[in-house]
């Protein structure tokens, strides 16, 4: 099963190393990791997506909250939160190409942010399975690089805040 944990922390030196830490020593596989700066200074919120066993990943979720720089650990719902995720694919186009790109481009609401020798470099965001349908569309062309930032995610209403 997949979980997706919110964790807020103490923006430090090494607290992403303890936490990852964690993870690795009870045998998850992160699938995913993001983390970045809060709407308070100093305070940072990891979104972290793993497959396991809930009564382990429960103890996991125990251990991090006695981790001394973190402040809130929630293994979040998927109904409950609005989750996105952003990617990036560089993309040779050909002439011949052009059109049938441009129409995936608008059906999948991409955009285009850059446009030099012939490729082009499309921008997505969307839930992970929005972007999934992307690179799926876009697998008969050729990509030349993409990457992804994995998942974000706040859970809905008050939940999760830091006041």
């Amino acid at each position: 099963m997949k979980h997706t944990i919110s964790i807020l922390c103490d923006d430090t030196p090494g607290v992403m190393t303890r936490i990852s830490g964690l993870f690795s020593r009870r045998g998850f596989n992160i699938e995913s990791l993001t983390v970045g700066h809060t709407e308070v200074a100093g305070k940072s919120r990891f979104t972290i997506v793993v497959k396991g066993d809930d009564n382990v990943l429960e103890q996991v979720r125990k251990q991090l909250q006695k981790q001394i720089h973190v402040l809130k650990v929630r293994d979040i719902k998927h109904d409950l939160t609005v989750e996105r995720e952003h990617a990036l694919i560089k993309l040779k186009v050909n002439d011949i190409q052009r059109g049938e790109i441009l129409q995936i481009i608008t059906a999948v609401q991409a955009r285009i942010i850059d446009s030099t020798d012939g490729t082009w470099i499309l921008e997505i965001t969307g839930n992970s399975m929005h972007i999934d349908n992307a690179f799926n569309l876009f697998r008969n062309y050729k990509i030349l690089e993409s990457i992804r930032t994995g998942k974000i995610a706040l859970e809905r209403g008050e939940a999760g805040s830091i006041t």
